[in-house]
């Protein structure tokens, strides 16, 4: 597998040296913003949903349009560079805001970089490589990704340790947030992969059926789907410190940095939706074991190892799909609808499943989760079976 992997173009390793970089600096907060927005601005789960979601839907309707532009120009580096630099600049500003709409501001400042950067992302990923090793390179770009958020806890654990406060940690994000921005100016686009030829049509209608149909199961999925700070504020119910939580954000990371390539290349030799469709009936049975189990240290890691090898199973194969299913000129687009679809859709399933945690407690949360998971694993299964 790693002679495979170190023969894939210098594309697909440059741009996972820039994804290891942001995530360092955005996976060294991530997993303490639930408990800095709760310390600072007394934020609860309700809000923490509605937060959380809009940034994501406001990045989801980003990915159209970076992606849409991308099919027309053929260039994706001025997406990345804009893309990065955001998130470069509003991540460490949150340690400076003084309410919660500030807040609300540079989150949606931060995932508005993800948005304009991430479908020209992975368009040039997929004409960079065969057909073939679609799945492998995504889940390489993905195993660098999950390194970034391993080394990211594990600085921010460190630091905490040594006396630093949130506040500070989150400042100090700065430092690889510029890295990535240097790294990405430094990016020499490949010749000869260009995939659109101007004339693009970035309409719902435009789009392959079989695109269609699994988009629309992915939307239901994502239904299903909550923001991970969900899983994480579940873990600190459990018993973890707050010292440990980005400990156990590390290594969920790790392990999903250790198989996201093998996996995702998996599924470069089977049927993805087949793949696709069992993955999220493991993903029903995991949020309803979070939801029933008993609140214990040790249960919580089990189900985080779980859901790591969900994360490593499931996000290579996701977008290696897209670029099966999509026209080679239409990619960009393609890859904006399919962000726009599990973007959108991540506004109520966060704010709802906020409110559930709020209202009727959090193992109504995971259970309602995982019916709806259950119902998008069917709506999926149906579309294979009608493509036959």
């Amino acid at each position: 597998m790693l002679n495979v992997a170190l023969k894939l173009p210098r594309t697909v390793w440059f741009l996972g040296a820039v994804s290891f970089l942001n995530d360092a600096a955005s996976d060294a907060i991530y997993p303490l913003l639930p408990l800095f927005f709760a310390a600072t601005f007394a934020v609860g789960a309700q809000a923490l949903g509605i937060i959380e979601g809009a940034a994501n839907a406001t990045a989801a309707l980003m990915k159209l349009v970076s992606g849409y532009f991308y099919d027309r120009s053929q260039r994706a580096k001025g997406w990345l560079i804009i893309g990065y630099t955001l998130p470069a600049l509003s991540r460490p500003l949150i340690a400076l805001a003084s309410s919660t709409p500030v807040v609300l501001l540079l989150r949606m400042g931060d995932r508005i970089g993800k948005g304009l950067r991430t479908s020209p992302r992975d368009a040039l990923l997929a004409a960079a490589v065969p057909a073939d090793r679609r799945g492998l390179a995504y889940g390489l770009h993905r195993s660098m990704d999950h390194a970034g958020a391993v080394a990211g806890p594990l600085a921010a654990a460190a630091l905490l340790a040594a006396g630093w406060s949130v506040r500070e940690v989150i400042l100090w994000t700065i430092v690889p947030g510029v890295l990535s921005v240097l790294l990405v100016a430094m990016l020499r686009e490949p010749e000869g992969l260009a995939v659109g030829n101007g004339k693009i049509d970035w309409q719902w209608q435009s789009l392959p059926a079989p695109l269609k149909r699994y988009l629309v199961a992915l939307g239901v999925f994502t239904l299903s789907q909550a923001s991970n700070m969900f899983l994480l504020l579940r873990a600190k119910e459990t018993g973890f410190t707050d010292t440990q939580i980005p400990l156990l954000w590390a290594g969920f990371s790790a392990l999903a940095m250790l198989l996201s390539t093998p996996l995702s290349a998996l599924s470069d030799r089977v049927d993805r939706r087949s793949l696709l469709c069992g993955a999220w009936v493991v993903y029903a049975l995991l949020f309803a074991a979070f939801g029933l189990l008993p609140s214990r240290v040790g249960t919580t890691i089990a189900l985080f190892v779980g859901y790591a090898i969900f994360i490593a199973a499931t996000e290579g194969a996701e977008k290696a799909l897209i670029a099966e299913l999509a026209p080679q000129a239409q990619l960009g687009t393609a890859f904006g609808w399919f962000h726009l679809v599990s973007g959108v859709m991540l506004l109520p399933a966060s704010a709802l499943f906020g409110w559930l945690w709020s209202h009727a407690g959090s193992t109504t949360a995971f259970m309602v989760s995982a019916s709806t998971s259950f119902i998008a694993a069917g709506l999926l299964l149906r579309a294979r079976r009608a493509e036959r």
